[in-house]
């Protein structure tokens, strides 16, 4: 994986991680984040891109931090963590 590229892959089998963790079925994860079951399998096997609202669901859903879910595509661990960085660009988009 190159620098700046995100991997869908490793993304993908940790939301199936954790959705298995928490006893759901895809269906029951797809119903609760508002898309089809066959999308989330995509997403689940990295073919197919989430929406950043659609991964805010999932995490909001799955109880996690956005930070884990990305921690093998993300390779800035300064100052701020990924979760401040959305918070923030969420608050700039909001003033806009």
């Amino acid at each position: 994986m190159g620098a700046g590229k995100m991997d869908y892959e490793a993304l993908g089998r940790k939301i199936r991680g954790l959705r298995r963790e928490r006893h759901m079925t895809q269906t029951e994860l797809a119903k609760a984040i508002q898309i089809s079951q066959p999308f989330l399998g995509h997403i689940e096997r990295g073919s197919r891109i989430a929406s950043l609202e659609t991964l805010v669901k999932i995490c909001n859903t799955l109880g996690t931090d956005p930070n884990f879910l990305l921690e093998e595509s993300i390779r800035y661990h300064g100052k701020d963590s990924l979760t401040g960085l959305l918070k923030k660009a969420l608050k700039l988009a909001e003033e806009k």
